[in-house]
């Protein structure tokens, strides 16, 4: 799945729902609510908190990510786009299918609240091809 990170994120099962997150060292995920809504669709609230240093890998997910920077500074890196310098009090977003990773910068560790729409029976997020 993902080789480290949230905002997506451990090889943790959420509580019931059938949903994992890739652990990788150092990044700690805290799923806080799974939602069945939209119809077809999950929404998954969690919060990831990455080391200095630390970064998700590469990986997509099945549907929409959004996010606010809790602590910390956050490199944001999309595929076909600029990268994104993002602090504490913003937020971001990623498309669907949109290859990216995220990476904790600064001398902070990175804590972000993510929220997922993605479609039911899917995983959370899969490693970028």
């Amino acid at each position: 799945m993902l080789k480290k990170f949230i905002l997506g994120l451990t090889l943790v099962a959420f509580a019931g729902a059938g949903i994992a997150f890739a652990q990788q060292s150092g990044i700690k995920r805290t799923p806080l609510q799974k939602v069945d809504f939209p119809a077809g669709y999950n929404t998954v609230t969690a919060i990831a908190e990455v080391p200095v240093g630390g970064a998700a890998g590469r990986h997509i997910h099945p549907g929409a990510e959004t996010g606010y920077v809790l602590e910390g500074e956050l490199e944001l890196l999309i595929e076909g786009k600029p990268p994104q310098k993002l602090k504490a009090g913003e937020s971001y977003q990623i498309p669907e299918g949109a290859v990216h990773d995220a990476k904790a910068s600064g001398d902070k560790p990175l804590k972000v609240l993510g929220v997922y729409v993605v479609k039911a029976g899917e995983p959370l997020a899969k490693p970028a091809p």
